[in-house]
């Protein structure tokens, strides 16, 4: 799905106030912090709550082979000025599923209320339109999480309706709303706001 381009952990995304890049080893203890933070894990799909060091060092490995193969682009959200402080995870995998390839994202508490996921979703959805050719990704946000809803309908996402969706670490089926966003509608609000990347490095 992804290119070579971003097939090498040296490959970064950055925005006005953010790093995006790949998650390594040192990222563990604050994955383990900040996602394990059950305001966080709760309204995963995947994440487990408590959250042990053995199960994202697995994660972390998953990662980086997926983002290797290209079948996956994970990347680590960091600020600006302090790109080896980890305090998220924003990523695009694909969904057997789904209609198209699934956009997820996360980012610890500390850090709510400031824009910053708005602003690194954004970012990995210009890279997938503009590095990938697939026309359309789709995202989910569980009923209750209005704040997640609110980031992927500023990003350009349109809801589709409401489902049950499997969230194994949760311990069965919940409902979500469901989003999706097709390359024109992207092409559009690209047009009408400009970039959201001040630079691709690689």
């Amino acid at each position: 799905m992804f290119p070579d381009l971003t097939r090498d952990d040296v490959f970064r995304l950055e925005t006005r106030r953010l790093w995006l890049r790949w998650p390594c080893a040192a990222d563990a203890a604050a994955i383990v912090a900040l996602a394990g933070d059950r305001a966080v894990s709760e309204m995963t799909a995947r994440i487990p709550h408590p959250l042990d060091r053995t199960t994202v060092d697995g994660f972390i490995v998953k990662a980086r082979w997926s983002n290797t193969e290209g079948r996956s682009l994970v990347m680590g959200i960091a600020p600006r000025g302090k790109p080896q402080s980890l305090i998220g995870i924003v990523g695009i995998e694909p969904d057997p599923g789904e209609a198209g390839p699934h956009l997820g994202y996360w980012l610890g508490t500390p850090h709510w209320g400031n824009g910053l996921v708005t602003e690194a979703v954004a970012a990995m959805v210009e890279a997938y339109f503009a590095y990938t050719p697939g026309r359309v990704l789709t995202s989910a946000a569980r009923i209750e999480n209005a704040a997640s809803r609110r980031v992927l309908q500023k990003c350009g996402f349109a809801h589709t309706g409401a489902a049950l969706a499997p969230f194994p670490a949760r311990g069965g089926d919940l409902p979500v709303d469901r989003f999706r966003l097709d390359r024109r509608a992207w092409e559009r609000r690209h047009e009408r706001q400009g970039p959201d990347l001040v630079a691709v490095h690689a």
